[in-house]
C-alpha cells in the first residue's frame, strides 16, 4: 500500500515551514508536477477538472473507479496533477491555481484553509453527503473526509510464544514480549506521543491536550529497545520480515501483502490512531462547477466501495462498508467493527504544536 502517496505526511512539517512555503516568489503555474487526462468514452462538451492527486497505485485506483466513469457519465474530462507542496501554495499567492479539486489528508486542508486557500464550501451542491451519511466531524467548511487510515502496532505471530499483544501497554513491555522495537520517525508521520501515553494509562478519550512531557518521558523508557526509526510505508514491513524487530508501528494496510506472502505479522488495532484524507477546491479555481460535480461523484457510496476493491483504503462513509464482503470489510481499519478500537488524531492541537513536538522529537531521537 503506498501510504506516503496519498497524503500521509503532512506536506510541511512545521507551521514556520509552511508559513515560509506561502511567502515563496511566485513560480510557474505548472510546477514540474505531471498530469493526464481521463480516457473513456465521455459525452464530449470539452469541459474539464484538473485534480491535484499524488498518483502511484492510489492515482490509478482512482482513474478506474472514480475518475474514467465520471467522464463517461459527465462529459468532464478529468485531467491530474501531482504538484506538491511548495508548488501549490507559490500558485495560491498567485491567485491562479491550475488545480480544482484537491485530493490531500485533511490537516494539511486545515492548513490551506488558515491560508485562506479553499473555497468555502456549498454542502448543497455535494448531494451524495446525504447518501453517504458521512459523520459530521469528517465534515468542515472548506473540505469533507472520504477515507483515513491509521498507525496501529503490527507484530510477528512467532515471537511470543503464541501470546497476542493486546495495547500499547504490551508494546513497551519487552520482558512479556521480548525483542527490538520500530517507531515512526517525524519524516514518516506525526511523532507517536499518543501510543506512549495509552502505554501509560492514558484513556483514549483522555488524550488530549496531550502531555508532552510524560509522553517523552514514557518513550525514553523504551529508546534502547527502538531499533530503527521509520520514515516510509514499506521500512516496518522489511523489518518485521527480516525479524529485526518482533514490533513496529505501521500504517494499517501495509501488513497485507506480507499475510499474503506467508509472513507470520499481524495487525493490533487497540489504541491506533486515525488520521483522515480529504477533499477540497482550491479558491480561484477554473473549474468550480466541475470541481463540485466531481467531488459529488466522488463521494457516492457505490463508487467508494468500487475504489476499495481497487486499493485498500477506508471510507468515512459508513454506508459504503454494507456494500463490501465480509472479507473486505474485514481488511479495513475503518470498518464498524474495528471504530471504537482506535481514535481519531486532534489535529487542530497537531497544527498548534507540531513545530516544538518535531523539534523536541528530533533531540530526543538523537540521544
Amino acid at each position: 500500500m503506498e501510504a506516503q502517496r496519498i497524503g500521509r505526511r503532512t506536506l510541511f512539517r512545521t507551521a514556520g515551514g509552511l508559513a515560509a512555503a506561502a511567502a515563496l516568489p511566485t513560480l510557474a503555474a505548472c510546477g514540474s508536477g505531471t498530469s493526464r487526462a481521463a480516457s473513456g468514452g465521455g459525452k464530449g462538451g470539452g469541459k474539464t477538472v484538473v485534480v491535484r492527486n499524488s498518483g502511484g497505485s492510489w492515482g490509478d485506483a482512482c482513474q478506474k473507479a472514480i475518475f474514467t466513469p465520471f467522464t463517461a457519465e459527465t462529459g468532464i474530462n478529468v485531467q491530474v496533477t501531482n504538484v506538491e507542496g511548495t508548488q501549490m501554495l507559490a500558485q495560491f499567492k498567485q491567485g491562479r491555481p491550475q488545480f480544482d479539486l484537491i485530493d490531500i489528508g485533511m490537516m494539511d486542508l486545515a492548513k490551506f484553509t488558515a491560508l485562506d486557500a479553499l473555497e468555502k464550501l456549498d454542502l448543497d451542491r455535494i448531494k451524495s453527503l446525504k447518501s453517504a451519511k458521512i459523520p459530521e466531524p469528517q465534515v468542515t467548511g472548506h473540505a469533507v473526509a472520504y477515507s483515513l487510515y491509521a498507525n496501529c502496532m503490527g507484530y510477528r505471530t512467532d515471537a511470543f510464544g503464541g501470546r497476542k499483544p493486546q495495547s500499547w501497554a504490551d508494546f513497551w513491555d519487552t520482558k512479556a514480549f521480548k525483542g527490538s522495537r520500530s517507531m515512526c520517525s517525524a519524516d514518516g508521520d506525526l511523532p507517536e506521543l499518543e501510543f506512549a501515553l495509552l502505554a501509560d494509562g492514558i484513556p483514549m478519550d483522555k488524550l488530549y491536550p496531550l502531555d508532552v512531557d510524560r509522553a517523552f518521558k514514557v518513550l525514553s523508557r523504551l529508546r534502547s529497545d527502538i531499533k530503527k526509526f521509520w520514515d516510509s510505508g514499506p521500512l516496518p514491513g522489511v523489518l518485521l520480515s527480516r525479524q529485526e524487530v518482533t514490533m513496529s508501528t505501521v500504517w494499517d494496510g501495509r501488513l497485507a501483502v506480507l499475510q499474503k506472502q506467508g509472513v507470520p505479522v499481524a495487525r493490533q488495532l487497540n489504541g491506533a490512531r486515525r488520521q483522515f484524507q480529504g477533499y477540497g477546491i482550491a479558491k480561484g479555481a477554473a473549474h468550480v462547477d466541475a470541481a463540485y460535480q466531481l467531488m459529488d461523484y466522488s463521494l457516492r457510496p457505490e463508487v467508494q466501495a468500487s475504489l476499495v476493491k481497487l486499493f485498500p483504503s477506508s471510507p468515512s462513509s459508513p454506508v459504503v462498508y454494507g456494500k463490501l464482503t465480509e472479507e473486505e470489510r474485514n481488511s479495513l481499519v475503518g470498518a464498524p467493527q474495528y471504530y471504537d478500537k482506535g481514535f481519531d488524531a486532534d489535529i487542530d492541537w497537531w497544527i498548534k504544536n507540531e513545530a516544538a513536538v518535531n523539534k523536541r522529537w528530533l533531540e530526543w531521537a538523537r540521544g
